[in-house]
């Protein structure tokens, strides 16, 4: 039997898969065995009437050794 724990990350990036995949990358410094990445919420940054950048509130899985 396996135990799993997971951790909420706010990320930022120019595209939604860029902040997603910095969220994965920072985390994965501290935390080993990442196994899922739920996405919560979606918001977009406006600058001068334009999107400028995403931040996405993601739930990350790991394995807990």
């Amino acid at each position: 039997m396996s135990v799993a724990k997971v951790i909420e990350v706010i990320c930022e990036g120019k595209t939604i898969e860029d902040a997603i995949n910095a969220g994965l990358k920072e985390a994965a410094n501290s935390v080993k065995n990442i196994k899922h990445v739920d996405v919560d919420h979606i918001h977009a940054n406006v600058k001068d009437n334009r999107v400028d950048s995403y931040r996405v509130i993601t739930k990350i899985t790991f394995v807990v050794e």
